[in-house]
């Protein structure tokens, strides 16, 4: 009996063996082809770069965020206002209430204020020496303005009916020595009889005979005063 196995497994070996040619073959055959299209493709520019061309044309700054990338800005601290230090007022307020009250007296007619200085300094003494004697001199009309003297006038001639009988108790605006601060009036009674009696030491006298109250410098203090007119006359204009 013959064995026909060896044949059998040489013509599969030659089998596979041209299998294996013929794969070879077709990749090689694939290959030539790949590398083909590849150089054509480079002669023709249609490949692709390995790595893409990015234009450098409007490009953000390395490291730059984005333009749509909204600024963040920092706050600034908000600063209080300085104000300049208050200098404390040097204006005092006691002299200037001082002087306000001078001034108003200056206006009164029961103030000597309004004096003539020499009047003025001798009535001081005068006064100071009545307190002396327990006798207060109080000061009832001594300056007043042109409009209150005529007011006084107008009143007189009302009361006493005619121009010449007022004059004699009230005189013109222009010829009354108490526009002119020359002239006081006094209280009480008490104080009349003692400037009446004493006032020729300070130089203040009694001048009219019909009002014991009004006084003025008449005479040198120390000097007998000049006798009394019985009252007062108004000059002719």
């Amino acid at each position: 009996m013959r064995n026909d196995l060896p044949p059998r497994r040489a013509g599969a070996v030659r089998t596979r063996l041209l299998s294996v040619i013929g794969v070879v073959g077709v990749g090689a055959v694939a290959g030539s082809l790949l590398l083909w299209h590849a150089q054509v493709g480079d002669f023709l520019g249609l490949a692709a770069d390995k790595e893409p061309v990015v234009s450098t044309v409007s490009a953000p700054a390395v490291g730059a965020p984005p333009a749509t990338t909204p600024a963040v800005s920092t706050p600034t601290p908000t600063r209080r206002p300085t104000y300049p230090p208050k200098t404390p007022s040097t204006t005092p307020t006691t002299p200037t209430k001082q002087k306000t009250t001078e001034t108003t007296s200056v206006v009164r007619e029961e103030s000597i204020n309004g004096l003539s200085p020499k009047l003025k300094a001798r009535l001081k003494k005068a006064m100071a020496a009545a307190r002396a004697d327990g006798i207060t001199i109080s000061i009832t009309s001594a300056r007043r303005s042109a409009t209150k003297q005529q007011r006084l006038l107008n009143a007189a001639i009302k009361k006493y009916g005619s121009y010449k009988l007022a004059t004699r108790w009230v005189l013109p605006p222009k010829y009354s020595a108490h526009v002119q601060g020359k002239a006081v009036d006094i209280g009480p009674a008490a104080a009349m009889t003692w400037l009446n009696k004493n006032g020729w030491r300070y130089g203040v006298c009694r001048r009219y005979d019909n009002e014991p109250w009004h006084f003025e410098a008449l005479t040198a203090p120390g000097t007998k005063c000049p006798p009394r007119e019985p009252h007062a006359v108004a000059k002719a204009d």
